[in-house]
């Protein structure tokens, strides 16, 4: 059985940081475009970055890019999303999912019809 369980979330301030991580089990990440996508209260999910499993190709959000970084050990099963120089507006429950229809991100905005297998979510609050 397959399950992805983020972790890390917290409470931090504006231009903190924090280190997100996604740890799947009873799968393996060598095949799979692994994505973390967020939801703020009133809002719909988005995608915020996405990591190739066979060219390790990224995506990220123009919202995050430039403070957020998504890496992967595959021995590990894990996905992390680094955040840096967080901002209120990056407050959300994140969420980390496989898209099993593709091993390479492409260009544009991840489909989150396409990801399977959403943890419970990890909290991130930024406020002072």
């Amino acid at each position: 059985q397959v399950h992805f369980v983020e972790s890390g979330g917290g409470l931090v301030q504006p231009g903190g940081s924090l280190r997100l991580s996604c740890a799947a089990s009873g799968f393996t990440l060598d095949y799979y475009t692994i994505g973390w996508f967020r939801q703020a209260p009133g809002k719909e999910r988005e995608g915020v970055s996405c990591i190739g499993s066979s060219d390790g190709s990224t995506y990220y959000a123009d919202s995050v890019k430039g403070r957020f970084t998504i890496s992967k050990e595959n021995a590990k099963s894990t996905v992390y999303l680094q955040m840096n120089n967080l901002k209120p507006e990056d407050t959300a429950v994140y969420y980390c999912a496989a898209n099993l229809m593709r091993s390479t991100v492409p260009a544009g905005p991840p489909l989150i019809y396409e990801y399977v297998y959403w943890g419970q979510g990890t909290q991130v609050t930024v406020s002072s």
